[in-house]
């Protein structure tokens, strides 16, 4: 039974009925000795406890996505088939541009609708097979712009959270697709890839031999299925790269590691130390930690990186990490930090999205 489906949710509300009529109808007509009374009707509470709190988590994780599967939710889920070391380009000696085109069937999600697609993609080069979904602009299917390339923003959600939280919890479509019917923001294609590959663990979006190459899936595997079924360029100054939370400090660090691939992030409630994710398999190791803090990463990078950083937050969550990049870096490198107020929650981050990708739409070019 699907943990986003009907059935289980329908199942879960049934049983929430139950749990509240049973008490009114045999609390009184329990029987047997006070100990068994007793224990009768503390069993009917926990019950009705228990069916509570199982239609609410239920419900919000149906409505925000969190969790896609019975195993993300439990941690045995993976979708790595393996993790050769590939090196510090993260290609392991191969050509992405020179490997076969990748041709991929595409179908609805439910309960979203629209122009949002999915499909699953066996990442040749990154070892991991996983769902990405696909959301095309309105002017994409204009006759007007049937010759023209499109500009790509690829979509990281946090920790726990799937492809399909940009959407369904973030609204990110519903939200930017009068933007760019009104000509306020340029038409983007948004990719939303799987993120959580290793269970409910947070990969850090590094390449972690022998455990995962998270970094190959997300810019180079998903990169070129996108390039090879859609009207889009390889250019980096045509790709930008946004996340929240977890998938914030991700897309932050694959803009400044990968500026042949991508010219702009947006970091919605990020940090630099990865350590501030308590799944992060990369802040298990202390030198992992100190090397993948996005201070050191900028800092280290042989050239500074033709990138623009896009850093907001409250001030203690996102805000203060911003500022410390923008103290550091040097030009071509430019960030920009923005104090906002809201928690750390996908409705604040839902009403960053009009601002952000205004952002965007001056920073990241057009074919």
């Amino acid at each position: 039974m699907s943990l986003t489906g009907t059935p289980l949710f329908a199942t879960v509300v049934a049983l929430t009925v139950i749990a509240v009529v049973l008490p009114l109808a045999v609390w009184s007509k329990v029987r047997g000795p006070a100990v068994v009374r007793v224990a009768s009707r503390a069993l009917m509470v926990v019950f009705a406890q228990v069916t509570a709190i199982a239609l609410v988590f239920v419900g919000v994780n149906r409505d925000m996505n969190f969790y896609a599967s019975w195993g993300d939710l439990l941690g045995t889920g993976t979708y790595v088939t393996a993790a050769p070391d590939l090196g510090p380009d993260g290609l392991g000696g191969k050509k992405a541009e020179a490997a076969p085109k990748v041709k991929q069937a595409f179908e609805p999600v439910e309960g979203l609708g629209g122009r949002v697609r999915k499909t699953e993609l066996d990442g040749k080069i990154s070892g991991v097979k996983g769902d990405v979904m696909v959301w095309l602009p309105p002017q994409y299917d204009d006759p007007a712009y049937k010759d023209k390339k499109f500009p790509v923003v690829e979509l990281i959600p946090g920790i726990p959270g799937t492809g399909k939280s940009w959407f369904q919890g973030l609204k990110a479509h519903e939200v930017l697709e009068p933007l760019m019917k009104s000509g306020k923001v340029q038409p983007f294609i948004l990719v939303s890839p799987r993120a959580m590959l290793l269970g409910n663990a947070d990969t850090g979006c590094a390449n972690l031999p022998g455990k995962v190459n998270a970094d190959s899936w997300f810019s180079v595997d998903v990169r070129k299925m996108v390039v090879d079924n859609f009207r889009v360029s390889e250019e980096a100054r045509t790709w930008g790269v946004a996340g929240y939370s977890a998938g914030a400090y991700c897309a932050a660090k694959l803009a400044i590691n990968h500026p042949d691939r991508y010219s702009a992030a947006v970091s919605l409630s990020g940090y630099n130390d990865p350590g501030q994710e308590p799944s992060s398999l990369v802040a298990q190791d202390p030198e992992l930690r100190r090397t993948h803090n996005l201070k050191h990463v900028l800092q280290s990078a042989p050239t500074p990186p033709a990138v623009s950083l896009w850093m907001s937050g409250a001030e203690h969550d996102g805000y203060l990490s911003g500022t410390d990049l923008k103290a550091i870096a040097k030009g071509p490198t430019t960030v920009h930090a923005e104090k906002v107020t809201g928690g750390h929650n996908l409705d604040s981050w839902s009403k960053q999205l009009p601002q952000t990708f205004d952002w965007l739409s001056k920073t990241v070019k057009a074919p």
